[in-house]
């Protein structure tokens, strides 16, 4: 596979479909990003009834799709307001034969216009104060596929997805420039079962505001730990802790508003704790597009 790097454009038209006014928008931005989402997810409900694209193409569009979502969020659309958004664009695709020529003209185009993405085989998603940097290259040994760089204090993390193969488990990986050694480490965030919609008081310019209070938070204790090894460590580090949370973390992070945070706190003897601080972003869209290199 050819090593291409790009950054996410989430404006970036690379499918065909153009679907019905099923939106409307007060601005052309805030459109775009609308627009984009329902096109992506007209074609992705359409795909899952009528098999229309080859498994990759229908990953790609996933990664799109995801992205797509994260703008419009990011521009303002409520949460409620864009399942509405979404339960139309899939009742517009189940009304659509499988043979129509809206449906197949634009499965060409995106077939089409996928041969260049698959060649892109890293990419950075842009956040608010942070970037994913996403990398589905084969690889023999260990690698970051999906990555957020954090200080906090004078230590460092690396947290996100790492392996051999994509798209991997996820772990935080940090330097303790003191040589302290944390006995575990838990990932906490927004409990999506328990609350509204995303906590962000004010707009919360800082990370470690867009957390709820205690109370509508939920935890992952990390169920491995180990010496991280060099390929994994922070730029010039010598040695740190890898810690590695559970598979349904990945899912919980990937369900969360792109504007919000979540916490890794680093667990000391005496109680001491050190916290560190990760954007969400575009986990989501980053997870799809390195999930591709598995298929």
């Amino acid at each position: 596979m050819q090593d291409t790097r790009a950054t996410a454009r989430p404006a970036s038209l690379w499918l065909g479909l153009v679907s019905a006014a099923v939106v409307a928008a007060p601005n052309a931005a805030h459109a775009d990003a609308l627009s984009l989402y329902v096109e992506r997810t007209v074609l992705q409900a359409a795909d899952e009834r009528c098999s229309l694209l080859a498994p990759e193409v229908g990953a790609a569009l996933a990664a799109g799709a995801a992205q797509a979502r994260g703008a419009a969020l990011r521009q303002g659309t409520g949460e409620r307001a864009l399942k509405a958004i979404e339960a139309r664009a899939r009742g517009r695709a189940a009304g659509l034969p499988c043979w129509s020529s809206e449906l197949t003209q634009s499965a060409r185009q995106i077939e089409s216009a996928y041969k260049g993405f698959a060649r892109i085989t890293r990419m950075t998603y842009p956040g608010d104060q942070a970037a994913w940097r996403a990398d589905r290259t084969l690889a023999r040994e260990a690698r970051w596929r999906l990555a957020q760089d954090s200080s906090f204090g004078r230590d460092r993390m690396i947290f996100g997805l790492a392996g051999k193969d994509a798209p991997g488990a996820l772990l935080a990986v940090a330097q303790f420039t003191d040589g302290a050694q944390p006995y575990g480490a838990r990932l906490v965030l927004r409990d999506t079962r328990r609350t509204l919609g995303p906590y962000l008081p004010g707009g919360a310019q800082r990370l470690s505001s867009r957390l709820p209070p205690a109370s509508g938070q939920r935890a992952y204790l990390a169920e491995a730990r180990s010496p991280a090894g060099e390929d994994l460590l922070p730029k010039d580090a010598r040695a740190g802790w890898a810690f590695r949370f559970p598979a349904e973390a990945v899912a919980s992070l990937s369900g969360l508003d792109p504007r919000e945070a979540v916490a890794v706190e680093f667990l000391f003897s005496g109680d001491r704790v050190r916290t560190a601080y990760v954007e969400v972003g575009d986990f989501a869209a980053g997870r799809a597009f390195v999930q591709m290199a598995a298929r």
